[in-house]
């Protein structure tokens, strides 16, 4: 852990005027760190340079931050890189017993403000897709670009909330354990159980360490959230959206609807994967985020910080497929 203070006068104004942060506050490095916003003791990451353009994690359910470890080693050279746990997950402590997508946004929106970050580059998995699809709706000034992975802009069918209905009885009736049986295989690609092993068995972890109230929780505000495919004409900051081939969760079609309804952006299709892409295919989810924020990072001229990669013939390449 670090301490890094942000000096009066320093306030993260880059040479073309865009402002990456605003409070002039203390900056503490490090993973596990918490800060109190509200009624919450939030557990969170941060990690990077101070300076850099901020790009905040928000993982899905019934997970928590370390699911987005392998992206924030890939991006930290370069980028400041934060992930939280959500209420009810993780290791953040606070009431979980009524959650909605409306009170997930507002913890987030209070976390950046605890943070002194201004505008961010979001990113969100499941769960974490819906806060930031919600939160730019509601807060667009706070956003400078948004990475969406896992994520539709539908509300639940029937199906789907019977579906989420028949888990809580399992959550009930036996606890995490037996849930984390049920849903594994909704998850993972086939091949994933064999070639990403230790990644199966820390989600595993992940959904058994989490309490039979906040899954129970946020399954059911999941199934009484509000579509979000009306709004999605009225975004206009660059968007990727990236689909696992095999995710059947989040099938690749919906996120082709998202693709075409939201202007400029681009959509990604990971081989090998479901629709936990980026622990499954690690290597190409990861090179085709950096390339994103490093082409977002250039465009916008957020810092000097910018890799030079997103000049790269590589990362145009991957851009454009």
């Amino acid at each position: 852990m670090s301490t890094i203070p942000i000096l009066p006068g320093d306030n993260g104004v880059n040479g073309s005027g865009i402002s990456t942060q605003t409070k002039q506050i203390m900056r503490i490095a490090g993973e596990n760190l918490k800060i109190t916003t509200d009624d919450l003791v939030v557990n969170y990451d941060d990690n990077g340079p101070v300076y850099a353009p901020a790009v905040l994690f928000i993982h899905g359910t019934p997970f928590n931050k370390s699911m987005w470890d392998l992206q924030s080693e890939a991006l930290k050279s370069n980028y400041r890189v934060i992930s939280f746990d959500l209420r009810g997950h993780g290791d953040t402590k606070g009431p979980s017993g009524e959650l909605s997508i409306d009170i997930f946004t507002e913890d987030l929106v209070r976390f950046m403000d605890g943070l002194g970050l201004e505008k961010v580059i979001v990113c969100g998995h499941g769960l974490g897709g819906y806060v930031a699809l919600d939160a730019i709706d509601k807060y667009p000034e706070r956003f400078n670009a948004m990475v969406l992975a896992g994520v539709q802009c539908m509300e639940d069918s029937e199906e789907t909330r019977d579906l989420r209905t028949s888990f809580m009885k399992v959550l009930d009736d036996s606890g995490p354990e037996r849930f984390a049986d049920e849903i594994m295989r909704d998850l993972f690609a086939p091949t994933s159980f064999i070639t990403r092993k230790e990644e199966v068995r820390s989600v595993r972890k992940m959904i058994a360490g989490t309490s039979c109230e906040s899954i129970i929780g946020t399954l059911n505000s999941l199934s009484h959230r509000r579509e979000s495919c009306s709004n999605l004409w009225s975004i206009r900051v660059p968007v990727m959206l990236l689909a696992g081939r095999e995710d059947t969760m989040t099938p690749v079609d919906v996120a082709k609807f998202m693709r075409d309804n939201i202007t400029g952006s681009v959509l990604h299709e990971i081989e090998y994967a479901g629709h936990m892409s980026n622990l499954e295919n690690t290597h190409e989810f990861n090179q085709l985020l950096k390339a994103f924020i490093d082409k977002v990072c250039q465009k916008k001229h957020l810092s000097r910080h910018c890799s030079d990669e997103a000049v790269s013939r590589a990362n145009r390449n991957a851009l454009s497929k």
